[in-house]
């Protein structure tokens, strides 16, 4: 389990540092919450219920620098996943991020920018559905790369590329 001090990446809020633990009276009990502050965004604070495990279970452990590297050397081979049905595509993109599975996240990113790019090329936009998907996945890897590298966010899109050599 995870202590105060940890960071960890929190569903789709993404990276926090859980700063202590408070006890709040809630109809009549107390109950117990971890205290986390996303990292890029120390105005807020997110009070997660210590004993209430669907919450508990967003959090994940920060990926180790191997890791990153790691990921990062697979995304050419990685396979895109574009889905027709508007739909059904909405509804597994917005899946995939609410996961948090960062090889999944890899993929969504990379499909979404190929089919962004094919756009482009036709004189259209992306889906306004499919931007805000590609907006959440790029904040939470970015977030947890740029924490992890010790780059800022905005830098990881072009640290990615020249690990790639693209």
């Amino acid at each position: 389990m995870f202590g105060v001090g940890d960071t960890v990446l929190y569903g789709t809020q993404g990276v926090c540092r859980i700063t202590g633990t408070e006890q709040k009276r809630i109809r009549g009990e107390y109950v117990d919450y971890l205290v986390l502050r996303p990292v890029y965004d120390e105005n807020s604070t997110i009070f997660v219920p210590a004993k209430n495990e669907n919450l508990t279970a967003k959090m994940k452990k920060i990926l180790s620098a191997e890791e990153i590297y790691g990921m990062i050397r697979s995304i050419p081979e990685e396979v895109t996943i574009w889905i027709e049905d508007e739909n059904q595509r909405k509804a597994e993109y917005q899946q995939i991020v609410n996961e948090g599975d960062r090889k999944k996240l890899i993929r969504l990113i990379k499909t979404l920018h190929a089919h962004k790019i094919t756009q482009e090329e036709k004189g259209r936009h992306l889906h306004q559905a499919d931007e805000a998907v590609l907006k959440q996945a790029e904040k939470l890897l970015h977030d947890e790369f740029a924490l992890v590298l010790n780059i800022n966010p905005e830098d990881v899109v072009p640290f990615i590329m020249e690990q790639i050599g693209a």
